[in-house]
């Protein structure tokens, strides 16, 4: 069975559900799973993963992720995006300078309210399909950071590119109307291009027609993933056999505390582990991935 981790530059109009879907039929295998959810309008880097490697899927939605996405001043729709109901339009009169002015207020750690149209469940229902049905409900704001924040370019009188590094969790087309309405003109996102999410880029990325082409040998191994982390080889076959039954093990090298990518004596990735007062213990395995 294909095991690993594949970056797909996922095309527009797509769920990210559809293309695991279209990966399931490639790789003739039904456990693939993805990490951060892209809406359809949006396209970039979608980390999936297929078969053991589904274990690290979890480590691979908190990290930060960078978005390049187009803000459209003077619009205000009920999606916060410009697939959604027109629901006011104003004239512009924002110049460059004034939206560069009201960046630094969305800079840092902010609170979003989440949009309507969201996957969030609120009394068992999901908020997109109460939004469906022309309900609006009261939602709590979430706290998010975006770490970095700038203007790549301005594209039209009243349409900018704007280049957002973030945490888990932060709606880009939310902060776009939330930047819209400081400026007091309205605002909506155009336009959404992940450029990286767990580390991977758009570099790293490879269209469906390049995997229904090359099939499994643009998977990369799960360690990938982990390739921020240091290194540590096991030579002894005791301590192996510890480490493969899931055990912790005295490391007697001075290394400093840290999490660790553990590999056996043959070099197989076996587990993620964390070293503390000179044991080694494992926070997840990852035989046969």
């Amino acid at each position: 069975m294909a095991n690993g981790i594949i970056i797909i530059d996922k095309p527009a109009d797509w769920t990210s559900m559809d293309v695991c879907a279209k990966l399931r039929g490639i790789l003739k295998t039904k456990k693939i799973g993805h990490a951060g959810t892209l809406d359809p309008m949006a396209t970039g880097v979608l980390p999936v993963f297929v078969g053991q490697a589904t274990r690290a899927v979890s480590y691979a939605e908190s990290g930060r992720k960078e978005y390049v996405a187009g803000l459209r001043l003077g619009l205000v729709t009920n999606t916060q995006d410009t697939s959604g109901e027109t629901l006011r339009e104003s004239p512009v009169t924002v110049t460059a300078d004034e939206l560069q002015a009201v960046l630094p207020r969305f800079t840092g750690p902010i609170e979003q309210i989440p949009p309507m149209f969201s996957a969030i469940k609120i009394g068992g229902k999901k908020l997109y399909e109460l939004a469906r049905k022309g309900q609006e409900v009261e939602r709590k704001s979430r706290a998010v950071t975006i770490y970095e924040l700038e203007v790549l370019a301005q594209t039209a009188e009243n349409e900018y590119l704007l280049r957002i590094l973030c945490s888990k969790g932060t709606y880009v087309r939310t902060l776009c109307h939330d930047i819209g309405e400081a400026l007091g003109c309205g605002g909506c996102m155009s336009s959404l291009r992940r450029t990286m999410a767990a580390g991977f880029t758009l570099a790293d990325a490879v269209t469906l027609d390049e995997v229904q082409e090359n099939g499994e040998t643009l998977l990369r191994s799960v360690d990938s993933l982990f390739a921020h982390h240091p290194a540590y080889h096991i030579r002894h076959a005791r301590v192996e056999a510890l480490c493969r039954n899931g055990n912790a093990f005295v490391v007697h090298d001075d290394l400093p505390e840290d999490t660790y990518r553990v590999y056996g004596r043959d070099g197989t990735f076996l587990c993620l582990s964390r070293l503390e007062k000179g044991t080694m213990t494992s926070e997840k395995n990852f035989f046969g991935a």
